[in-house]
């Protein structure tokens, strides 16, 4: 049977970190995860990218910021991500 413990907890969230390579729009970044996988075949590393749009809320993050992505609900017809925290803040030039 199921006890109260199994049932009280709670799923983690998916964590992904990426770069910001756009900040336009005003509470959402646009966020690219690069992720080496190897061929099948040749055994080579290819690298593949997705590109996550994200709900940043306090407008924090720039474009080339390091940030880390937690899956959330979705909060618009893309947005299914938002920004947990910035890893690491781009140079200023």
């Amino acid at each position: 049977m199921n006890t109260t413990a199994e049932n009280s907890e709670k799923k983690t969230a998916r964590l992904r970190q990426g770069t910001v390579i756009k900040d336009k729009m005003d509470k959402t970044v646009i966020v690219e995860v690069v992720r080496q996988v190897r061929h099948h075949k040749y055994n080579k590393y290819l690298k593949r990218r997705v590109r996550y749009p994200a709900h940043d809320e306090k407008n924090e993050c720039g474009v080339g910021d390091v940030v880390v992505l937690e899956e959330t609900r979705p909060m618009s017809k893309s947005k299914r991500w938002r920004v947990k925290s910035v890893a690491q803040k781009a140079l200023e030039v």
